[in-house]
């Protein structure tokens, strides 16, 4: 096996090449097999071409650009990164995958780090030449990155860009001096965070659990929200996240809808979309009351929870309802019978349950809990009350235990485990536990591959990935193609069943 060669960085100025050593020279970075050497790359397409081809001739392991450059849109200041998802010269197009991964770093450091596209140029643009330059959806431009990622050679690459120049402070203008300088103590800080970049590189194995990513309740209230824009109009509110989700609620609002947290929110006559996780009587009552014209997204899994939680209620049961106290869907079932429901949600919590009748205790479950937490539950319940009765069928929802099934299916073979969700998405908390509890070496809960933690990646060899039901399959596809950025992959799945069950829709909006 050969040695590693390590990572260069190619800095096409002497001043950006020091700021960059003076970077590497600080805290913060990371060992990185086979060492990290600053080249000189020389000003303008021609010498950088040319540090290209001594660039692949030395085969480096990993090869990252690291200069100023200039903003192409108004929104970006002097001392911001721009971290290129691709770089074009207008001929040829190089994709830089990895790029989220880095900008993630970058911000966790403190650093403005923003992905978009780099356009190679082989001039300095005057004034009023930027938005022609941007015209192809570049956010920032230079003169050398699209040559010198020619001597990648198919390797690990990726781009930074410090600005230094703005479209309303030319280069060429009386503000280059002060741009500059911040643009330079910008590149300076982030020399550090290319090191842990290249220590995450290397080929590695990923493996998709399946089934994963978005349930029917998930896709019938997002399509209910939807729909309701179609046919009412912007705007539309809907009472809490419609899922638990950042990047759902995200797409929505920019589509018109307005995400309140009570009805008091919400003017009269509007129309009001109640989420996934249900609502108690008293929220349907407060809607009618005031006129709302509401469509409810419950899922019917919920629906089911809380009409079981009325038929034990009215039957004379104490019903203990195992969950997690403020969650959505637990305030909405409790809503169903309140004088009747008590939240339990440890072990410790049984022996505080004093029932009028020992022999008449029901419990119901959260949809979303870990299943085996919820079998514990169970079991502290029937011990103290053997009478204990449950639901005629699993409260726990079915893509919940799917989703944790198929985690179990693929954990112990991972270093590590990632689960693409928001930190409020109880079902996506539930899958790291599982993961970590099944084998996993570590697992960790992220909304998309800017959350990912390079440190995290390296040693890594395989990987695991999953999406809670509510996290969009475009996310996974999103984490692998960024992870493909940091070296030869090879993806498998790991199937535990197929689902197919859809719920309809309510006929507000058929």
């Amino acid at each position: 096996m050969s040695e590693p060669t390590g990572l260069t960085v190619c800095a096409p100025l002497a001043i950006e090449a020091s700021a960059v050593r003076r970077g590497l020279d600080g805290t913060g970075g990371a060992p990185v097999p086979g060492g990290v050497r600053v080249v000189r790359a020389g000003y303008g397409p021609a010498r950088a071409a040319a540090t290209a081809a001594r660039v692949a001739a030395s085969a480096p392991d990993m090869l990252a650009v690291a200069g100023v450059g200039g903003a192409l849109t108004s929104d970006l200041r002097t001392g911001e990164i721009v971290v290129a998802s691709q770089v074009s010269d207008g001929v040829t197009t190089i994709a830089c995958p990895s790029a989220s991964l880095l900008a993630g770093e970058l911000r966790r450091s403190g650093l403005p780090a923003r992905v978009g596209p780099i356009s190679t140029v082989d001039h300095l643009l005057k004034p009023g030449q930027h938005a022609a330059a941007a015209a192809g959806g570049a956010i920032a431009v230079d003169m050398e990155s699209a040559p010198l990622l020619a001597g990648a050679g198919g390797r690990p690459a990726v781009v930074v860009r410090a600005i230094s120049d703005t479209p309303e402070h030319s280069v060429v203008g009386p503000h280059i001096i002060s741009g500059g300088i911040r643009a330079l103590r910008s590149l300076r800080l982030a020399a550090p965070a290319l090191t842990r970049w290249a220590a995450a590189c290397g080929p590695r194995k990923i493996v998709l659990a399946s089934p994963r990513s978005f349930c029917a309740g998930v896709e019938r209230a997002i399509e209910i929200v939807e729909r309701a824009l179609d046919t009412r109009g912007a705007p539309v509110y809907v009472r809490k996240q419609i899922v638990h989700n950042a990047k759902v609620v995200a797409d929505l609002a920019a589509r018109g809808a307005i995400f309140v947290d009570e009805l008091s929110e919400v003017p009269d006559g509007a129309t009001v979309v109640f989420s996934a996780h249900g609502v108690s009587p008293e929220v349907r009552q407060e809607a009618t009351k005031r006129r709302l014209l509401a469509i409810d997204a419950t899922c019917p899994l919920v629906a089911k929870v809380h009409a079981e939680a009325r038929r034990f209620a009215g039957e004379g049961y104490l019903v203990a309802l195992i969950g997690h106290e403020g969650h959505e869907e637990v305030e909405g079932t409790l809503g169903e019978a309140p004088s009747s429901t008590v939240l339990v949600q440890t072990p410790g919590d049984v022996p505080k349950l004093r029932p009028a009748d020992p022999a008449k205790v029901a419990y119901l479950m959260q949809t979303t809990l870990s299943v085996d937490e919820a079998a514990g539950m169970v079991d502290a319940l029937k011990e103290r009350f053997p009478a204990a009765t449950g639901p005629g069928s699993d409260d726990i929802c079915y893509a919940t235990t799917n989703r944790q099934q198929a985690v179990r299916a693929i954990a112990a073979e991972c270093d590590l485990v990632l689960v693409a969700g928001s930190v409020n998405s109880s079902n996506s908390q539930r899958l790291v536990e599982t993961a970590l509890r099944s084998g996993a070496r570590a697992a960790y809960l992220v909304d998309g591959p800017e959350d990912i933690e390079l440190g995290w990646l390296s040693g890594a060899s395989t990987v695991g990935i999953t999406a809670g039901a509510s996290a969009p399959a475009a996310v996974v596809g999103q984490i692998t193609r960024a992870l493909s950025g940091l070296g030869p992959t090879e993806i498998s799945e790991v199937a535990v069943t197929a689902e197919t069950l859809q719920f309809g829709l309510p006929k507000e909006v058929r």
